[in-house]
């Protein structure tokens, strides 16, 4: 024992960096314990603080409340409890400044309230933020309905936050029990009432260096509110929309909207429509392989509204004479003419004809598409036997392979017209909506046959059925074996 007092303390906090997460405090409190004239860093004790009874936060917050060394100590804290006093927690996370993770636990005893006042102050060291709901309760009440209580407030409140480093945000609603939906005949509270905050959020500063998002709300359709946003979060490489409803459709725009995305997660999501088929299975490879060519196609159209834009702009500063409107001559136009129209009149939404002078030439642009970086695509597929399972697979490997054919004849058809004067561009960056930015002009051969189209490098993305929780027939690789890791969870 002796000679484990005189070991240093860097050695005891190099040793402890080893212990498990599950058993992290417990294991440090120990180790004091054993040894209690050994240097063991005390504040080890406060760095990984995940609590699990409800009367540990007021015995925390009656401990840390006039202790200002040990505040600081705290950078893992986490609720895992449905029942809590939210008002001691947002006075107990009032006093904890230097979080980096946290992971929260809202259940039936919080309002909307609760939450704007955690997050009204932003956290300049949160690296990670996990929020779990859990509103379901066993007796109808409509409290949350007539007051307008839904959590819309929180996604708002992060909106407003500056530019922080963010690398890992879970939002995630609990669907609920099959034994509750079926006994109660009631509705269950919402959590979000209207899901456009989720599009501001997405666009705020605070998480445009985002790199893995989950976001779980039950049976609502997401995807327009996060594939329709332009130069939002483009460092996304894993996304998780496990139990939204989402499409073959809605997962082609994601793929499109977002070019680096490495890890797809839909369990319990309708991206088949007959899972059993093995040729849904094909059209949903082929669509994984051939996202670059529609996004390439949609870029190109944008750029082209922008160069005419541009053009019409430029003309009318410089002094260009406009072609004259017709003259409206003055008398009366006569019994046959209809004071009335039964076409319809333009929606606000349609965009607007923009009209270019005559002898003013738009160049000609085209984009190259760059090659799909997909590397795994995760669902849920019930019912299905192991053979289906290897049937599936490989019916969505040949639509990988047709797709990237498609990919190939594009490319082909694109050097050509490179080769007979066409201006090429590539992708450079996710920006779109901006004229040049985030493209760049095409000098060489490189861009139309890369080292990327080999068959190696564009193997088929892992397709694991396996669906949520933990079991054997998750394939290597799958993006869930990649979000347990990123969550520490496997829900």
């Amino acid at each position: 024992m002796r000679q484990l007092d005189g070991l240093p303390a860097e050695l005891y906090s190099a040793i402890i960096s080893h212990l498990p997460a599950d058993s992290f405090q417990q294991d440090v409190l120990a180790l004091t314990r054993a040894i209690p004239k050994s240097p063991v860093p005390i504040y080890h004790l406060f760095e990984r603080i995940h609590l699990k009874h409800a009367r540990q936060i007021v015995q925390l917050y009656s401990r840390l409340r006039n202790a200002n060394n040990e505040r600081n100590w705290v950078k893992d804290f986490g609720i895992v409890t449905w029942t809590v006093d939210a008002d001691v927690l947002v006075n107990l996370l009032g006093i904890l400044p230097r979080i980096s993770s946290l992971l929260l636990f809202v259940g039936p005893n919080f309002a909307p309230e609760h939450l704007e006042d955690i997050f009204h102050e932003p956290r300049e060291d949160l690296r990670f933020l996990s929020l779990r709901f859990r509103p379901y309760v066993q007796k109808a009440t409509y409290f949350q309905f007539l007051k307008g209580a839904y959590f819309d407030t929180t996604l708002t409140a992060l909106s407003r936050w500056p530019s922080y480093k963010l690398p890992a945000l879970s939002i995630v609603q609990d669907p609920p029990e099959p034994l509750i939906s079926s006994a109660r005949h009631f509705a269950q509270p919402l959590v979000f009432f209207r899901l456009e905050p989720i599009s501001v959020l997405l666009c705020s500063k605070y998480i445009s260096s985002l790199i893995h998002l989950r976001l779980r709300i039950p049976s609502r359709q997401v995807s327009r509110f996060i594939s329709s946003i332009p130069s939002s979060v483009p460092a996304l490489r894993l996304l998780d929309l496990s139990t939204c409803n989402i499409l073959a459709s809605d997962m082609e725009g994601i793929l499109i909207r977002f070019h680096g995305l490495q890890h797809l997660i839909l369990d319990g999501c309708s991206v088949a429509r007959d899972q059993s088929q093995a040729t849904e299975w094909n059209n949903i490879g082929k669509i994984c392989a051939t996202a670059t060519v529609r996004r390439a196609k949609a870029r190109e159209k944008e750029l082209k509204t922008w160069l005419q834009h541009n053009a019409a702009t430029t003309t009318t500063l410089a002094g260009i004479p406009q072609p004259a409107a017709r003259r409206i001559r003055p008398g009366r136009r006569g019994l046959a003419t209809a004071t009335i129209s039964l076409r319809e009149e333009p929606t606000a939404s349609e965009p607007d004809v923009i009209h270019v002078p005559a002898g003013i030439v738009i160049p000609k642009v085209r984009i190259v598409p760059s090659p799909p970086v997909l590397l795994s695509l995760c669902t849920s597929a019930s019912f299905i036997t192991d053979i289906q399972h290897q049937t599936i697979r490989e019916e969505f490997e040949k639509g990988w392979d047709e797709g990237l054919a498609q990919l190939a004849a594009v490319k082909s058809r694109l050097y050509g017209s490179w080769k007979n004067g066409i201006r090429m561009m590539r992708f450079t960056a996710d920006a779109s909506g901006g004229g040049y930015d985030g493209l760049e002009s095409i000098e060489g051969d490189n861009a139309f046959y890369s080292e990327q189209d080999g068959n190696a490098s564009l193997a088929p993305p892992v397709l694991c059925l396996a669906g949520s929780g933990t079991s054997e027939k998750h394939v290597e690789g799958c993006g869930h074996n990649i979000a347990w890791n990123v969550w520490n969870d496997t829900i």
